[in-house]
């Protein structure tokens, strides 16, 4: 109890002093700019620069922009009309269409103030300077907006957001405690000397202590994709047989960290704490509340440790863009080596002995 009671006030103080936080920056942002003059490469400049916003790349066309939100590579598209400069130096309106990735509901509201604001303030530096050039000082308002559209959760509804997330938390997090106490409670019952004796090999006492657990996490997981669609109204887009098959690796990799921390525990108890100190970092750093680009480099490297990880990017795209195969190979083959790796690990870390 004594390294519980004081380990893990620090270490969930560290977490949220650093992990934790609402502020919206390095928004991943692709630009498609038809006008390429000093007035669109500056408007590009105030964005970039005021931390807000990474420029991940310059593209010929909306449809690639909007590739890139659809494949997850950036999560704002800003497409700048031809003739810009040409029609502000006129006195014209000028708009600027900026398109949100809304299946991160947090970024996208918070970016959208940010987009609006650096917009408005290069309209009124553009309008001004041309005022001056005219002799005059007066402002009759700003000539520069932008026209702001969110994708894949128009009404930035919490729940189309939520819901994808609970399906990790809750389905993955109850799974790891449930598994957690597997090893421990056949020592505490007295049962772990009848396995001792078994033939059975340790990798198939971990798939057979896996597989019973696997069969409530689906059954979980089905009961809280039927209340999202039916109560909640929140359908899944894209391939629900997808979704079924990815949700069994993520299960079997939180299954396995519940297996691992179950070999290194003496009672449940002690297994119970050991879940719940994992828990939390595992919440926090997913990202399924607080954006990981905001997180210091040291705590985003440990978020590629995190099954969470990968499938909170997983659900949230099937679910609210409809993506396949295609567009989340990367976050599937990680997810697939990572409950791969996990699972030999508690496998091997397991010993056929009473002690």
């Amino acid at each position: 109890m004594a390294p519980f009671l004081i380990a893990m006030p620090v270490f969930q103080l560290v977490l949220f002093g650093y992990a934790v936080s609402t502020d919206v920056r390095h928004v991943q942002t692709v630009v498609c700019d038809f006008d390429n003059s000093p007035t669109s490469r500056l408007l590009v400049h105030d964005l970039v620069h005021g931390g807000y916003f990474d420029l991940v790349s310059s593209v010929q066309s909306p449809s690639d922009a909007v590739r890139f939100l659809d494949e997850g590579r950036a999560s704002l598209a800003l497409v700048i009309p031809r003739d810009l400069h040409r029609d502000i130096a006129r006195g014209d309106t000028v708009t600027v269409q900026a398109l949100f990735d809304g299946s991160d509901g947090g970024t996208a509201t918070v970016g959208l103030a940010y987009v609006n604001r650096a917009v408005a303030r290069r309209g009124l530096i553009v309008l001004n300077e041309r005022m001056q050039r005219a002799g005059s000082n007066a402002l009759v308002g700003a000539r520069l907006s932008a026209d702001t559209r969110v994708l894949y959760n128009p009404g930035l509804e919490t729940r189309n957001f939520m819901v994808p997330g609970v399906v990790c938390v809750v389905v993955g997090l109850a799974m790891t405690v449930a598994s957690a106490l597997a090893i421990v409670r056949e020592r505490e019952i007295g049962t772990m000397e009848q396995l001792i004796v078994t033939p059975v090999r340790p990798w198939e006492l971990m798939v057979g202590k896996l597989v019973p657990y696997l069969l409530i996490g689906y059954v979980d997981l089905v009961a809280i994709l039927m209340i999202g669609d039916r109560l909640l109204g929140v359908a899944v887009r894209g391939s629900l047989s997808l979704l079924l098959l990815l949700a069994g690796v993520f299960l079997v990799a939180q299954l396995a960290i519940g297996l691992a921390i179950s070999t290194v525990s003496r009672t449940q108890q002690q297994a119970m704490l050991s879940s719940v100190f994992f828990l939390m970092p595992n919440m926090l750093l997913s990202g399924f509340i607080f954006p990981i680009a905001n997180m210091p480099p040291v705590l985003q490297a440990a978020t590629y440790a995190l099954p969470m990880r990968y499938f909170l990017v997983i659900v949230r795209g099937i679910y609210l863009k409809g993506d396949g195969i295609g567009q989340l190979y990367g976050e599937i083959w990680c997810l697939v080596a990572l409950a791969v790796a996990i699972l030999a690990a508690a496998a091997s870390r397991f010993r056929k002995t009473y002690d």
